[in-house]
C-alpha cells in the first residue's frame, strides 16, 4: 500500500484524506493540533510544528510521496530531503517562492505572465504616493483569509497600514475575480478545470462564493485557462494549483495569486466534475492518469464562517432546513472551535440553471449558522 505523507492538517488536507482513503492510500498527517480535522481520518497523525526539522524528517522518510495543504512549512528541511531523492510535491524549491507572494510576483512577471503593477516598499510614505491613492498593500508572507491585505484610500490609512515586510500593487479596477484548477503530473500531463467566479466578504475579504462555470464569454474563459496552463508550466508544477485573477474593466486579465495545492475555489469539484480536486491532487502527486475535469453541473459553493461573537465549541444551527433545498450538499471540516469569520464548512448546490443555484445557495447562506454555547462577552 502507498503511503502518502501530509503536511498540515486542515480542511484541505481533510478532503484529501477523505480521497486518499478511497482510493486505498495509507495516510499520514502531521499537525500541531492533536485530532486535527485531517487527523480525524488520517491512518497516522505526528503532532508537531510545521517548522520542527525532526517531525519533518521523520514524516518525508516514512511515506512515498509528501504533500502540503499550505505553503507556510519548513522548505529548508524539505529541500534537503528532495535533493537526497524523497518525493516532495509541489517541491520545496516552487513553495520557496510561491510563499513570499513579492517573489511570486517577480517569478510570473519574468516569465510573461500578466500581473497588475506592483513595487516592493522601501519608504510606505512615498511609494504610495508614487502610484496614487487608492493603493494595496500586501504582506510579503504570512497572510490568507484576508489577512495581510489592506487598502491605502488615502494619506490617512498610512497611520493604519500593515506592518513587517510588505509590497505594493496598483489598485486594479475589478470586473470580476475569477479561478482556475490546473493539475499536473510528473509526466507533465496537464488537466484544466473550467474558469470560475469568487466573490468575498466585504468585512473581512474572505473568499465566501464560487460560482462555476464564470459568466464570462468563450474568449475570457479560454484565455484565463491558457494563462493558469502556462503559469503550472513556468513553475513545473506537479500536483493541483489554483490560479486566482483578477479581470479588470476593460476585459485584461491579471494574475493575482498561485496556491500550489487544492484550493477553495475548486471545492465545487467534489460534486459538479467527474474528478474533483483532491482526486485529482492525488492523481498527480503519484503520477498516475489525470481525471477528467468536465463539468457535470452548474455549481455554486458558499463557505459557511463562524458567526460574529461566537467561540468555542461549534454548534451547527438550520441543518435540516438547508438539506431539504434541491441539490444542496453540506461538509463540516470538523474543527473543535469556531471563532469569527473562521473556516467551519461549505455548502454546494447543483443545478441545471446558474442563476437558481445560486438563488439556492444565497438561501441556504442565510439559513445555516456556525454559532457557540458561549458568545465572546465583547461582541454581545
Amino acid at each position: 500500500m502507498k503511503k502518502i505523507g501530509i503536511i498540515g492538517g486542515g480542511q484541505l488536507a481533510r478532503m484529501m484524506c477523505l480521497e486518499a482513503k478511497k482510493m486505498g492510500f495509507y495516510v499520514v498527517v502531521l499537525d500541531p493540533t492533536p485530532k486535527s480535522p485531517a487527523g480525524q481520518i488520517a491512518d497516522e497523525e505526528i503532532v508537531a510544528d510545521f517548522f520542527d526539522s525532526n517531525k519533518i524528517e521523520e514524516l518525508v522518510r516514512k511515506v512515498d510521496v509528501t504533500t502540503v495543504d499550505l505553503e507556510n512549512v519548513d522548505v529548508e528541511t524539505l529541500k534537503k530531503l528532495c535533493l537526497e531523492g524523497c518525493e516532495v510535491h509541489p517541491s520545496p524549491f516552487v513553495l520557496e517562492i510561491v510563499r513570499d507572494k513579492f517573489l511570486q510576483k517577480e517569478f510570473l512577471r519574468s516569465k510573461n505572465i500578466p500581473v497588475v503593477e506592483y513595487k516592493p516598499v522601501l519608504d510606505l510614505r512615498e511609494d504610495a504616493k508614487s502610484f496614487g491613492f487608492p493603493v494595496v498593500q500586501k504582506l510579503r508572507r504570512g497572510g490568507y483569509d484576508g489577512r495581510g491585505v489592506f487598502v491605502l484610500k488615502s494619506e490617512k490609512d498610512l497611520e493604519e497600514a500593515l506592518k513587517g515586510e510588505t509590497y505594493l500593487e496598483k489598485f486594479a479596477r475589478i470586473k470580476k475575480e475569477l479561478a482556475v484548477m490546473v493539475a499536473r503530473n510528473k509526466k507533465g500531463d496537464i488537466a484544466c478545470y473550467p474558469v470560475v467566479e469568487m466573490y468575498f466578504d466585504e468585512k473581512r475579504n474572505i473568499c465566501q462564493i464560487v460560482i462555476a462555470p464564470a459568466r464570462i464569454n468563450e474568449r475570457l474563459s479560454k484565455l484565463a485557462q491558457d494563462i493558469a496552463v502556462s503559469v503550472v508550466e513556468a513553475f513545473e508544477g506537479v500536483g493541483i494549483f489554483g490560479i486566482e485573477m483578477f479581470l479588470d474593466e476593460a476585459d485584461e486579465l491579471f494574475v493575482n495569486e498561485v496556491a500550489p495545492r487544492p484550493h477553495n475555489s475548486g471545492h465545487y469539484t467534489i460534486e459538479a466534475c467527474v474528478t474533483s480536486q483532491f482526486e485529482q491532487h492525488l492523481r498527480a502527486i503519484m503520477n498516475l492518469p489525470l481525471g477528467s475535469t468536465k463539468l457535470l453541473s452548474p455549481a455554486v459553493m458558499v463557505n459557511i464562517l463562524g458567526e460574529e461573537g461566537h467561540r468555542g465549541k461549534p454548534v451547527v444551527k438550520g441543518l435540516e432546513e438547508a438539506l431539504a433545498i434541491e441539490g444542496l450538499s453540506f461538509h463540516f471540516y470538523g474543527k473543535k472551535e469556531t471563532r469569527p469569520y473562521r473556516k467551519m464548512g461549505h455548502i454546494t448546490v447543483l443545478d441545471e440553471d446558474v442563476e437558481k443555484a445560486l438563488q439556492k445557495a444565497m438561501k441556504a447562506k442565510e439559513i445555516l449558522k456556525i454559532l457557540s454555547g458561549e458568545v465572546s462577552t465583547c461582541q454581545r
